[in-house]
């Protein structure tokens, strides 16, 4: 459903950052080169990247044909201006008067560059490799234990903006408006694989199901897996945290010591499987307009969704410590004290219901998977105690 412009922007219509707003007395390509021409910070700041990395995207998209020079706005210019809105969630009006032009040509360049992002994102995206993940192989609660492990599977509900007649399906189970997306992660916070668009009142199974059985699907390598929450099956390919045992939150008395195999395994699941927490975490903090329901046509709402996780990792290979990721450092997460007592966190303490998953698998191999978890974890606490012994 479309809106009008004075519809589209609502009360977001006049907001502009504080520290912006200074640049009111500028046009737009005064403004893009007073930003570019400046500190590197100030380019992080208004368009989300350091300034290398700015210029090296305008050159890709320039260099595949996707966007070009206009009679009045350059390439940089339009790609500031997208990375604008999406950097500050700001609606057309507010740019419009940052960068007088008309909502037309806002919108324009806005969807131009959208789409130049979506034409190259699969290159954006990379599976994973054969080697055992540094942050695995170079921890000792993680090797030799989680050695085919290639990263983490989590969903996210992002807010949506649907017309009233199709607002049923896209209601979440708290009653809000939201696209349900599936990501897989790496445990160096870049994704896998992105699937999103799907409605906020499908199940975490049933899309993880499309993931798998779609023409451009996630791949897991044979004999991989990646790490789930409860909220999915522990079925081959993914490996989920014990039901009914404490998964654990980083807010723990110190001393604690783990009292059998099922809860150390899951102690250390969830160390590792908090890499998601982490990347959504970046994610939302350079892009916080997925943070709300912007006001575009579905569509482009489900784009949005997939070009800012690419966008993500295009600046993860390019400037990985920038000051942003570095807000997401692993020290946040995987390097909490492991004597620390667990806290019971919300859980499914029912077995997921697994009615929404199509993947045909062979009938022992759902068993396999198990006996390979506890494989891992009597691994891990006999290794755990003998240790504790030494001390």
């Amino acid at each position: 459903m479309e809106s009008s412009d004075d519809e589209k922007d609502g009360i977001y219509g006049n907001f502009v950052p504080k520290e912006l707003g200074h640049n009111f007395a500028l046009n737009g390509t005064k403004f893009v080169d007073e930003v570019l021409n400046g500190q590197s910070e100030r380019c992080l700041e208004n368009f989300r990247m350091d300034k290398p990395v700015f210029y090296k995207l305008c050159d890709i998209l320039q260099g595949k044909g996707l966007l070009r020079h206009t009679n009045r706005i350059k390439i940089e210019e339009q790609l500031a201006i997208f990375l604008f809105i999406i950097g500050h969630n700001l609606r057309t009006r507010a740019v419009q008067e940052l960068f007088r032009y008309s909502g037309e040509t806002i919108s324009r360049h806005f969807n131009n560059v959208l789409n130049a992002i979506m034409a190259i994102s699969l290159e954006f995206f990379q599976p994973p490799g054969s080697d055992v993940p540094p942050e695995i192989s170079q921890d000792p609660r993680f090797y030799p234990y989680f050695k085919d492990c290639v990263g983490a599977v989590d969903g996210i509900h992002v807010p949506v903006m649907v017309g009233v007649d199709e607002q049923g399906p896209f209601r979440n189970k708290n009653g809000l408006l939201s696209q349900n997306v599936l990501a897989a992660c790496s445990f160096d916070l870049k994704f896998h694989y992105v699937l999103a668009g799907w409605e906020g009142s499908a199940s975490d199974l049933r899309v993880l199901n499309s993931a798998l059985t779609r023409r451009n699907k996630l791949q897991v390598p044979e004999g991989r897996y990646y790490l789930v929450d409860n909220k999915y099956a522990n079925m081959p390919g993914f490996i989920a945290p014990y039901l009914g045992v404490s998964y654990n939150s980083n807010e723990f008395p110190s001393g604690y010591h783990r009292q059998d195999a099922k809860e150390l395994f899951n102690q250390r699941h969830f160390l590792l499987r908090n890499a998601t927490d982490r990347i959504f975490g970046a994610l939302k903090e350079r892009f916080p307009i997925l943070m709300s329901a912007p006001p575009y046509p579905l569509q482009t709402q489900v784009k949005l969704v997939v070009a800012a996780c690419a966008l993500h990792n295009y600046i993860r290979r390019e400037k990985p410590d920038d000051m942003l990721f570095k807000m997401y450092e692993p020290q946040t997460a995987l390097q909490i004290q492991e004597s620390l007592a667990p806290q019971e966190v919300e859980q499914a303490i029912m077995p997921v219901d697994t009615h929404d998953l199509e993947v045909a698998f062979e009938a022992e191999q759902p068993e396999l998977n198990s006996q390979l978890r506890d494989s891992i974890a009597t691994e891990m606490w006999e290794d755990y105690i003998r240790d504790l012994a030494v001390v």
